[in-house]
């Protein structure tokens, strides 16, 4: 059999690209700064491609890709990869998820420490010829709140590391349970009790549009003016300009941060060169540890999988052999998009899931479609992060309790999905079902029935079950040109209460949905992207 083919298209550890030249069944070529059109015109010649973040992977490569099985990414962040035209020609996407983790979380502690004690102030001080100890009068850790925004791999690791420094920790994740916290000797709380009480906040949540510029002027206002951001994460989840407001008025003590939204910053950027910032150019990942961790850990993997030996951290989904792709595919995604339905409905913390599964070949297809739905649970906190492999793992890391079961009870629909999530204080029942020609539609939520499209911006509206409400939502959404798409409703006839699921072809602000609120049969008004 022809050796397989490796493309390194960025630079990788050597101990990586030694790996891949000791191994008898690959031929690897080292061609580091491609363009797309140079990538375009030799990637039909490979097996694997093994890139960093400088290489983009677009769709026009993926198409040129003719032999292409595997595409491993040296790192965390995938978002230089069209993953979905990947998964559309059966390429698995692969990345190193866990090696970059004590590397970043010590450097956040470096900034965390070097902030506290005025460090680089103090250092340019005596480099210049000065001794001014007065000047530098820092702050200890000891006894100090750390609030921990987003409570992953990254976030535990810091916060181990700052109860050594006799710290308390308070940590704000949506997706994580109290024992989970309690086990880890954290106290979790809401994201403004956190902002409240930290004396150092540092964040460790993927970016995502509810998460882009967490760090705002609003939130700012919340915090200590003794305060201190670290932020070693996304460079989008700090407003800048409102940050370097804060500092300029003395209403937060000093920033150290690592990740920029745009790098490198501009050289006009509010808090490059302030006085009370320390910013180094994204060193979270930059050890000799760690890079020789990646370079080993996704060549040992890109191997792995060309030898069809096994998967490991792929951020798309392998099948099982002879499962229909499409139709596999079809049950996937509405499971995500009951998830994403349960999540923004949830009134709680979600505690535990229940998914039922009837069809055919539910036995192949439950545990693609659990990993859709639980991916779908988890999207909107952390979209840099889970995806359909690791769903399951980050759910269970979560506390996330979860049954699966296969063909019982009796379902309304030949291939119907049932999933039931729990909160403190309540349960949700959401149901999917799969027609001819592939057709995903949710047919129920809660004890409200209807068939309903998952896509696109869909506005849930819970309303009195009277004469007139269709006319007056009607014509609310028309005063502000939203146009309807579709509108189906459940009824709860002895409650005199129904249920609206209304595509719109448009997204309403908040505006809108205040005008909406204020009719008098309209209880519930929420937006949800699907």
């Amino acid at each position: 059999m022809a050796p397989y083919r490796v493309l390194i298209s960025d630079k990788l550890g050597a101990d990586g690209v030694a790996l891949f030249e000791s191994a008898d069944d690959v031929d690897v070529d080292i061609r580091p700064g491609l363009s797309e059109d140079e990538l375009c015109d030799c990637i039909g010649d490979y097996d694997a491609l093994v890139i960093r973040s400088g290489s983009k992977v677009t769709d026009r490569v993926i198409e040129a890709a003719d032999r292409l099985r595997v595409i491993g990414r040296a790192g965390v962040g995938i978002d230089n990869v069209d993953v979905d035209a990947a998964t559309r020609r059966g390429i698995i996407v692969m990345n190193t998820p866990e090696a970059n983790t004590t590397a970043t979380a010590e450097h956040a502690l470096a900034l965390l420490l070097a902030s506290a004690r005025d460090v680089v102030a103090a250092h340019n001080n005596v480099a210049g010829g000065g001794w001014d100890r007065s000047s530098f009068t820092g702050t200890e850790l000891r006894g100090k709140v750390l609030g921990v925004i987003g409570f992953g791999r990254v976030g535990r690791a810091v916060a181990a590391r700052a109860l050594a420094f006799d710290m308390t920790v308070m940590a704000y994740d949506p997706f994580v349970s109290e024992r989970v916290a309690r086990d880890a000797k954290v106290e979790l709380a809401d994201l403004d009790e956190v902002l409240a009480a930290a004396d150092f906040l540092t964040l460790h949540t993927s970016l995502s549009d509810e998460t882009r510029n967490l760090i705002n002027a609003e939130r700012l206002a919340v915090m200590k003016p003794t305060a201190t951001v670290v932020n070693a994460a996304r460079g989008g989840l700090v407003d800048a300009a409102a940050t370097a407001a804060a500092l300029d008025e003395g209403r937060l003590r000093a920033v150290a941060i690592d990740v920029f939204a745009e790098e490198p910053p501009p050289a006009d950027h509010p808090l490059v060169g302030h006085p009370k910032v320390i910013h180094t150019p994204h060193l979270g990942a930059s050890t000799t540890e760690a890079q020789r961790g990646v370079a080993i850990e996704i060549a040992e993997q890109v191997l792995d999988a060309l030898r069809d030996a096994r998967i490991t951290n792929s951020v798309n989904l392998a099948f099982a052999p002879g499962l229909d792709f499409a139709r596999a595919n079809t049950f996937i995604t509405l499971a995500s998009k009951m998830g994403r339905l349960q999540a923004a409905m949830a009134e709680g913390q979600i505690e535990s899931v229940e998914l039922e599964l009837y069809a055919e070949d539910a036995e192949d297809l439950m545990r693609p479609v659990a990993a859709g739905l639980l991916k779908g649970l988890l999207d909107a906190a952390m979209p840099d992060t889970v995806n359909f492999i690791n769903a399951p793992l980050v759910a269970r890391d979560h506390g996330l309790k979860i049954s699966r079961s296969v063909g019982l009870g009796r379902p309304d629909y030949v291939n119907q999905i049932t999933c039931r999530v729990q909160w403190e204080d309540g349960e949700r029942t959401v149901s999917g079902a799969v027609f001819a020609e592939d057709r995903g539609r949710i047919v129920q939520i809660s004890g409200y029935r209807f068939e309903a499209d998952p896509t696109g911006t869909v506005l849930l509206m819970l309303n009195d079950d009277v004469p007139g409400v269709v006319g007056a939502v009607g014509n609310v959404l028309g005063q502000y040109h939203i146009n309807i798409a579709e509108w189906r409703l459940g009824r709860d006839i002895g409650r005199h209460e129904a249920l609206s699921f209304i595509n719109l072809d448009s997204e309403p602000d908040e505006e809108v949905l205040e005008s909406l609120r204020t009719l008098d049969a309209v209880t519930k008004a929420t937006i949800i992207r699907l």
